[in-house]
């Protein structure tokens, strides 16, 4: 549950980056020196990894609704492997950004 509520608090700092941006330069200037130093980062790549986190669960969840891998071992092990892809995702999508 903490990491819908993460994604939950992060859509909201994008709505304000959002809303920053159509206000005009000084606004998006004031917001965007927040979202680029090392906490508005840190928030950022919190809220990568809970989205891509979520993304994973979603496609695991359409899975069970197949009917593969209810039993407990499965489950328990897809959800190790959704930890995992979401954290690769994460890095993938963070070092591709800082090398573009």
């Amino acid at each position: 549950m903490m990491w819908k509520k993460i994604c939950f608090q992060a859509s909201l700092l994008l709505a304000i980056w959002l809303i920053a941006a159509a206000n005009g330069p000084d606004a998006y200037a004031a917001v965007n020196g927040v979202f680029a130093s090392w906490f508005g980062q840190l928030i950022m790549f919190l809220w990568s990894f809970a989205l891509f986190y979520h993304l994973c669960n979603g496609i695991r969840h359409l899975v069970w609704d197949v009917g593969i891998g209810l039993d407990l071992e499965t489950a328990r092990m897809t959800g190790y492997v959704a930890i995992g892809v979401a954290a690769a995702l994460t890095l993938f999508v963070w070092i591709w950004a800082f090398i573009a």
